[in-house]
C-alpha cells in the first residue's frame, strides 16, 4: 500500500483545490494551452487554410438589392375611393405582400420576362469544377432524352428562388428585394425585373377585379334607373289623386300650420310683454313720487322734468323750514308748489296706465283670435294625416332607389376611371444598381468564422488529449500520484554523442552494434549524464539517512530502459573511482547480459547455486573499472524467483556488499514477474524507471501498491525516454531553453 502520511506536495494539491480560484482555474487553462499549443496551432491552420482554399476556388456571388414601399396616401387626382373598398394597410397587409413577391407567379413572370430558363446559370449546375461534375453525373446517370419546357422551367425556378432574398425592413412599409448572380450587372437586372414584376402582377389584379366589378355595376345601374323612375312616378300619381300641393319641399297645410303657430307663439309673447307693463305701471301708481330709475325706464319726458322740479322744490323747502321755520310763508308755497307737481305726475301716470291697458287688450284679443286660426288648421290637417303617411312612404321608397342608383353610378364611373388610370399602392424607392463588391463569400467573416472554429476545436481537442493523456510527464504527477520523488528525468538519446560509442569490451569483443549503454562515459557531459549524476547525488544523501549501497534497479513494464540506466549509473559511480559491480539479476530476460556479456557461460545462477566462484564469472570494464556480474544461463530455470529468494542469494549479497562499495542490480519489470518482490530482504533502496508519456499512471499505482514491501525502499522514480522539446511544455525549467548555453560550450546541445 502507498504511504499514509501524504508529502507535502500532496497536501499542497488538497489545499489547492479546496482554495481553488477563477485565476487557478484561468492558470489551468493556460497551462493546457501551453502543453497542446503545437496541437491546437496545426488545428487552427488547418481550419484556415482550408478556408482560404475554399475562398481562392469559390466563385465570388455579387448581390443587387432594390428598395420597394407600401404608399397608404392616394393619387387623388386619378383615384377615388376604390369598387371594392380601401383595406387598411397594417403590418399583416405588409407581410402578405411580402408573401406575394415570393410567389411563383412572380418568379415565373420575370423568368419568362428575361428568357432565364435559357441561360445557363440557371438551368445548369452552377459551373465551376463541382457543377461539371455533376453535370458530368447527370448525363451519365440520365435516360438520354431532352428536358421539355416545363423541366427547364422548373429547374430555373429552383436555381431562382434559391438565390432571391425578400424581406420586410423592421416595422416598416419598406420591402428589399435581393438577387445573388454571378454577375453583377445580371443580379440588378433580376432584382428590379422581381419589383416591375410585382407592380404589373397588383396593376393587373386591380385592373381584373375592377372590369369585373364594372361588368356586375351595368347590370345593376340598369336595374335601379327602372326602380327610381317607378317609385318617383308613384310619388306624383298619389299628391295628384290627393290634392296634395307641395310648395317648396313642404306640404302647404303643413306650411300654414307651422305660420299659425309661429304667429301664435309672437302673440302670446307680445300679450306677456303688455301685461307685464300694465302691472309694472299699477306698482309705479302706488308710489307718491317714482324713483328717478322709473322715470329713466318709463322714458316720458313730462314725468322727467316733473320729478326734477319736485326735487329741486323739496330741496329749497328743507331749507327755508330749517332757516326760517315749518309754517314760514315761503315754506308754504314751496309746499304748495310742491303737491301741484306732484298731482300733475299722478295725472301723466294715470294717462300712460290706460295706454297700456289698451295695448293689453289688443295683445289678448289677437292672441285668440290666432288660436281660432290654429284650431281650425289643425282641424284641417287632421282630414290629410293619413295621406301624408302614404306619401312619405312613397318618397322614402323613391328617394332610397335614387340614392342606391346614384351611389352605384358613382361606384361604375371610378371603376371606369381606374381602368383608363391604372394606380398601385406600391413603388420602388431604390431600384437595385451593380454592386462593386462581392457578397459572398465574405473572406473576413469566413476567414473569422474558421479562425473561431478553429480555436473552439482545438481547444476541445487539447482537453479531449488532456483527459486521455494518463500518463507520466511531469515530477508533480509523480509526487502526486505515487507518494514518492521524482529523482531525475532522462532524456531519451536519439543518437551516439560526439565522442565514439560502442559496447564496453570486457573479454572478447561483444556486441557489434553501437548501444547507449557506455553513454556517460562517451558523453560526460550530457544532459542524461547530469541527470544520472543527479540519481547519483540522491543515493548518497540517502545514505547519511541509512545504509545504501545495493541499489536494485526495476521498473513496471518491459524496454523502459532500465538495463540502460542501471548500466550507466554504475559505470558512472565506477568511473568516479568507487568500486561497482553490476549484478544481471533479470532472470527471466537477461537482456543486459546478451549486450554485455553475449559470450559469458556462467553468472549469477552459477554463484547461487555453487557451480562457480565469484573471480570465475566476473569481469572487469578496463576504461571504468566496472565489475560485471551476468545472469549466466537462465534458459532451464521455472522459478526464479526461488533463486532470489534462496539463502545462497542472501549470503552472495552480503559478500558483493564486503567487496564493493555499491552493488547495482538490474531487477525484472515488476507488472510480468514476482521476482523483484522477493529481493527487499537483501536490496536497500529501489530505483523505479517509468517511462515518460508512455506508461500509464494506474498501472504504476496499481503494481506500488501491491508491492508495499518495495514502496517502504523506495528511493525514488526516475523518467526515463523523456522529449526535452515537448517536457518544456509541462515543466519550463526542464526546457531545453535551461541546458542549452552551457551545454553549447561543449558541443553537447541536445
Amino acid at each position: 500500500m502507498l504511504q499514509v502520511n501524504k508529502p507535502t506536495s500532496e497536501i499542497n494539491r488538497d489545499f489547492a483545490e479546496a482554495d481553488s480560484s477563477p485565476s487557478q482555474t484561468l492558470t489551468s487553462y493556460l497551462e493546457i494551452v501551453r502543453r497542446q499549443f503545437p496541437t491546437m496551432i496545426a488545428i487552427v491552420s488547418a481550419c484556415v487554410i482550408l478556408a482560404l482554399l475554399y475562398l481562392f476556388t469559390a466563385a465570388p456571388q455579387f448581390t443587387s438589392t432594390a428598395s420597394m414601399v407600401i404608399d397608404t396616401r392616394k393619387v387623388q387626382l386619378f383615384q377615388q375611393q376604390s369598387v371594392l373598398g380601401d383595406i387598411a394597410v397594417d403590418s399583416a397587409t405588409v407581410e402578405t405582400q411580402v408573401e406575394i413577391l415570393k410567389s411563383e407567379n412572380i418568379s415565373l413572370a420575370v423568368i419568362r420576362d428575361l428568357h432565364l430558363i435559357d441561360d445557363p446559370d440557371f438551368i445548369g449546375n452552377g459551373g465551376g469544377a463541382l457543377g461539371a461534375v455533376l453535370e458530368f453525373a447527370g448525363n451519365l446517370f440520365s435516360d438520354g432524352h431532352a428536358p421539355s419546357e416545363f423541366e427547364l422551367t422548373r429547374k430555373a425556378l429552383e436555381r431562382f428562388e434559391k438565390n432571391r432574398t425578400i424581406k420586410r425592413l423592421g416595422l416598416t412599409y419598406v420591402m428589399e428585394i435581393g438577387f445573388t448572380s454571378k454577375d453583377p450587372q445580371k443580379a440588378a437586372r433580376i432584382a428590379n425585373a422581381i419589383a416591375d414584376a410585382y407592380i404589373v402582377d397588383q396593376l393587373e389584379a386591380k385592373y381584373q377585379a375592377t372590369r369585373r366589378a364594372s361588368v356586375w355595376l351595368q347590370d345593376r345601374i340598369k336595374e335601379l334607373r327602372t326602380q327610381a323612375s317607378a317609385a318617383q312616378k308613384a310619388v306624383v300619381d298619389f299628391k295628384t289623386a290627393n290634392n296634395i300641393v307641395d310648395t317648396g319641399g313642404r306640404l302647404m297645410n303643413e306650411q300654414q300650420l307651422a305660420e299659425v303657430n309661429s304667429q301664435l307663439v309672437l302673440a302670446h309673447a307680445g300679450t306677456a310683454e303688455a301685461k307685464a307693463r300694465l302691472d309694472r305701471m299699477n306698482s309705479i301708481l302706488k308710489q307718491d313720487i317714482p324713483d328717478a330709475n322709473v322715470a329713466d325706464a318709463l322714458k316720458n319726458d313730462t314725468i322727467v322734468k316733473l320729478r326734477a322740479q319736485y326735487v329741486d322744490m323739496a330741496s329749497k323747502e328743507s331749507i327755508w323750514s330749517t332757516k326760517y321755520g315749518h309754517d314760514h310763508l315761503a315754506a308754504l308755497n314751496l309746499r304748495n308748489q310742491m303737491a301741484e307737481i306732484k298731482k300733475n305726475i299722478q295725472d301723466e301716470l294715470k294717462r300712460i296706465q290706460e295706454s297700456y291697458k289698451s295695448e293689453y287688450d289688443i295683445a289678448v284679443t289677437r292672441e285668440e283670435a290666432i288660436k281660432s286660426s290654429l284650431a281650425n288648421a289643425v282641424s284641417e290637417s287632421q282630414l290629410t294625416n293619413q295621406a301624408q303617411v302614404q306619401l312619405r312612404e312613397l318618397e322614402s321608397n323613391a328617394q332610397s332607389y335614387q340614392a342606391m342608383y346614384d351611389n352605384f353610378l358613382q361606384r361604375y364611373m371610378e371603376s371606369v376611371q381606374q381602368q383608363s388610370f391604372p394606380i398601385t399602392e406600391a413603388r420602388v424607392i431604390s431600384a437595385a444598381t451593380a454592386p462593386l463588391i462581392k457578397s459572398y463569400p465574405k473572406s473576413l467573416i469566413i476567414l473569422g468564422a474558421a479562425l473561431f472554429g478553429g480555436l473552439l476545436v482545438s481547444f476541445g481537442v487539447a482537453m479531449a488529449r488532456e483527459l486521455t493523456d494518463k500518463v507520466f510527464r511531469t515530477t508533480g504527477q509523480v509526487e502526486e500520484e505515487l507518494a514518492t520523488n521524482c529523482i531525475a528525468i532522462l532524456p531519451a538519446l536519439a543518437a551516439p554523442g560526439p565522442i565514439a560509442s560502442g559496447p564496453i569490451k570486457v573479454g572478447k569483443k561483444s556486441n557489434p552494434e553501437p548501444d547507449f549503454l557506455r553513454y556517460v562515459v562517451d558523453n560526460p557531459l550530457s544532459r542524461f549524464s547530469e541527470a544520472v549524476r543527479s540519481l547519483k547525488v540522491a543515493i548518497d544523501l540517502n545514505s547519511i539517512v541509512r545504509e545504501n549501497r545495493v541499489l536494485a534497479v526495476t521498473s513496471t513494464l518491459p524496454n523502459e530502459g532500465k538495463s540502460t540506466l542501471s548500466t550507466n549509473l554504475a559505470q558512472l559511480i565506477a568511473h568516479g573511482g568507487a568500486r561497482v559491480i553490476l549484478v544481471d539479476a533479470d532472470l527471466r530476460n537477461p537482456s543486459l547480459s546478451r549486450a554485455l556479456r553475449p559470450d559469458a557461460k556462467s553468472g549469477l545462477v552459477d554463484l547461487v547455486s555453487h557451480k562457480a566462484q565469484l573471480d570465475e564469472v566476473v569481469s572487469v570494464d578496463p576504461q571504468t573499472g566496472l565489475t560485471i556480474l551476468p545472469a549466466g544461463i537462465t534458459s532451464k530455470l521455472l522459478h526464479t524467483n526461488e533463486v532470489l529468494a534462496s539463502k545462497p542469494m542472501r549470503d552472495l549479497v552480503a559478500l558483493l556488499r564486503s567487496r564493493y562499495d555499491y552493488v547495482v542490480v538490474d531487477m525484472p519489470p515488476m507488472a510480468p514477474v514476482v521476482d523483484v518482490r522477493v529481493t527487499s530482504s537483501f536490496v536497500d533502496s529501489f530505483v523505479f524507471v517509468v517511462e515518460w508519456g508512455k506508461t500509464k499512471i494506474d498501472v504504476v499505482r496499481h503494481n506500488l501498491r501491491g508491492a508495499p514491501e518495495i514502496q517502504d525502499k523506495l528511493l525514488g522514480v526516475v523518467l526515463n525516454k523523456a522529449d526535452t522539446k515537448l517536457l518544456a511544455r509541462y515543466e519550463s525549467y526542464h526546457g531545453r531553453y535551461y541546458y542549452q548555453k552551457y551545454y553549447a560550450r561543449y558541443g553537447y546541445v541536445e
